[in-house]
């Protein structure tokens, strides 16, 4: 099968993608027409996920840091989105991810006072961090890992300034650990659970079935291709865009993005609310989806050093996505039963995206944009939360 142009890196081991020209809202501070940007974690071994955050790199080969954010911020992706006016009324999202940020909190600290959103600490309640059984022992710090915490953390925040957040870190990134912490989560009361990471397609397992809780999960970052938990029937599988300010009453236009995952998995069952569109007999990836190229990336805060960088970066790939899709579930508080059935049989709130592709494929829907869902971007991305 035919994907994005994918490279590794011969001196850092990263997985890195040439992206295209950015928009001039999103776009670093370099002038090329061309970026690249670098999966911050390692490619998964079976029986474990990779985290799907990608970081654009300086002309070094670095992530590129600036004194203050170049990105998207909360009133973009409220603006987008059709989420201004809206709301949680106090609802938690959790976010699952391998091993510990050590700087998790003070970092969306920062991030919330540049833009200028109410205080979200242990102190106030609004934040909680726990390890994978509640506990408060943490895992081993990973810097990848943490920079992908800090884009999680970053993108609720955008999407639901009164979200609550809960921040479980799972031992390490097997799927035993990050399924331990998943099942912690939804004891906790939460309307969202968000997991941004993936590996090969695998069948379901009962720590991602909690009806009445959206539980999300990233497409992948490789363009076409299934991966899990994306793929289990009981999770909202998020896709991937291109996100680009413009004219009309939208006022922003959308392209599938060519690194999201998609496809039709082999190993789980096709969810009772998914139609003959996708022609699939299994569980069709995507769901929905949001920004998550890269070249119309978003402005995270991270602090922990990840290749000797820290402070404002542009961070992309559907890592990014997923904790949004989920904020927006947290945001219309409509998630009783499997929530993806709702979306599916309500897509009328949704602004489809018609154009792009991530590929080659048969059938065509698997890898093409158009008019209904497609594989790369699903029924299409949020217009406030009424789908949701």
């Amino acid at each position: 099968m035919k994907r994005s142009a994918l490279s590794f890196a011969a001196a850092t081991g990263a997985l890195v993608l040439m992206v295209g020209t950015t928009s001039a809202m999103a776009q670093p501070s370099s002038t090329a027409s061309t970026h690249r940007a670098a999966r911050v974690c390692a490619v998964p071994v079976p029986g474990t996920a990779g985290c799907h955050a990608m970081v654009v790199l300086d002309a070094t080969g670095k992530p590129q840091v600036a004194a203050t954010p170049s990105g998207y911020g909360p009133a973009d992706i409220r603006s987008a989105y059709g989420l201004a006016s809206l709301n949680s009324g106090g609802r938690t999202v959790a976010i699952v991810d391998a091993y510990d940020d050590p700087t998790a909190e003070s970092d969306l600290g920062v991030y919330r006072s540049q833009f200028g959103l109410p205080a979200c600490t242990t102190a106030n309640g609004c934040f909680r961090k726990v390890n994978q059984t509640g506990g408060t022992s943490y895992p081993r710090a990973n810097a990848g890992w943490a920079t992908e915490i800090s884009l999680d953390l970053d993108m609720v925040s955008a999407a639901c300034p009164d979200c609550k957040i809960l921040l479980v870190e799972a031992s390490s990134n097997s799927f035993a650990n990050l399924g331990t912490g998943v099942n912690y989560a939804a004891t906790q009361g939460v309307s969202a659970i968000s997991n941004s990471y993936g590996g090969s397609d695998s069948a379901g397992t009962s720590a991602y079935d909690h009806p009445g809780i959206a539980i999300t999960a990233s497409t992948g970052d490789g363009g076409y291709g299934v991966e899990s938990p994306a793929s289990f029937d009981t999770v909202v599988a998020v896709g991937g865009t291109s996100l680009r300010s413009s004219g009309g009453t939208r006022g922003w236009t959308e392209t599938a993005w060519s690194g999201a995952g998609s496809g039709c998995s082999t190993k789980n069952a096709k969810p009772s609310w998914q139609t003959s569109a996708t022609q699939c007999s299994g569980k069709a990836n995507a769901d929905v989806s949001a920004v998550a190229d890269p070249n119309t990336g978003v402005a995270v805060y991270d602090s922990t050093s990840y290749q000797g960088r820290k402070g404002w970066q542009v961070y992309g790939g559907t890592s990014a996505s997923s904790p949004i899709i989920a904020s927006v579930y947290a945001l219309s508080g409509n998630t009783s039963g499997y929530p993806a059935s709702y979306t599916w049989g309500h897509p009328s709130g949704l602004n489809d995206v018609t154009s792009g592709s991530n590929g080659t494929c048969t059938p065509s829907v698997w890898c093409t944009a158009g008019t209904g869902w497609d594989g790369p971007t699903g029924l299409g991305t949020p217009n406030g939360a009424g789908s949701f």
